[in-house]
């Protein structure tokens, strides 16, 4: 059954899905991403461009998906109601209790997280993903990379999210992806933010460690890459 909704949500999921994110996506990987992020370097300095990256970090991601603004994101990204249902049915049942130091608790619930180890979570996290970026406006903002007439501003591998630009409307693109992933229930933990500049760093008033390298995906990328 799980297969056939897989499936299913699969055709739903290419077609929400811009080509900047490659998270669990078939025919596509982390050296993708890596590869493409050194070639927007290339080209920046092919065309004496000075490149600020933005790599996010969220406070438990996939803990902190809210179950009800889930099945919203479904149903406004036109996931038909029946495949929703489907969807809620393994969720609907998951219940828990808490063991303290007076006891346990009475059964309650659990209203967020998608479940571990199922094959459908990816895709569920995805379109969650992809719900917040959609609204933080990120496919029309001026801020970004504009190489061959296309503005790039973002490369995502599920939750693994950098954003990009020319300048300081960097600070712009990360104000506009925490509110908008506050309002789902996902936080962005700016500890665990970096910030790296294939130029000088001058006015850029942003949250975030400033950085020479950072470890994306498994791979080492540096500012001189």
């Amino acid at each position: 059954m799980l297969k056939i909704l897989q499936a299913r949500l699969q055709q739903y999921v290419n077609h929400e899905l811009p080509d900047v994110q490659a998270g669990f996506r078939k025919g596509r990987g982390t050296r993708d991403q890596i590869a493409n992020i050194h070639w927007i370097m290339e080209k920046a300095r092919e065309f004496q461009k000075n490149i600020y990256f933005c790599f996010l970090d969220y406070a438990k991601a996939i803990d902190c998906v809210d179950h009800n603004q889930l099945w919203k994101i479904l149903e406004e990204m036109g996931i038909p109601d029946h495949l929703t249902c489907l969807l809620r049915n393994p969720y609907a049942v998951q219940e828990a209790i808490v063991r303290t130091g007076h006891g346990t608790t009475d059964w309650f619930q659990i209203g967020k997280g998608v479940r571990q180890g199922c094959i459908l979570s990816p895709y569920l996290f995805n379109l969650y993903a992809e719900y917040i970026m959609k609204n933080a406006g990120l496919e029309e903002a001026q801020g970004g990379i504009k190489i061959a007439r296309r503005n790039i501003n973002n490369f995502r591998y599920a939750d693994d999210t950098t954003l990009m630009a020319e300048s300081e409307e960097l600070k712009s693109l990360l104000m506009k992806v925490k509110e908008e992933s506050g309002k789902v229930g996902l936080k962005l933990n700016i500890q665990k933010t970096k910030i790296m500049a294939s130029g000088p760093i001058t006015s850029l008033q942003i949250h975030g460690e400033i950085v020479t390298d950072f470890i994306l995906l498994g791979f080492k990328i540096t500012a001189e890459w």
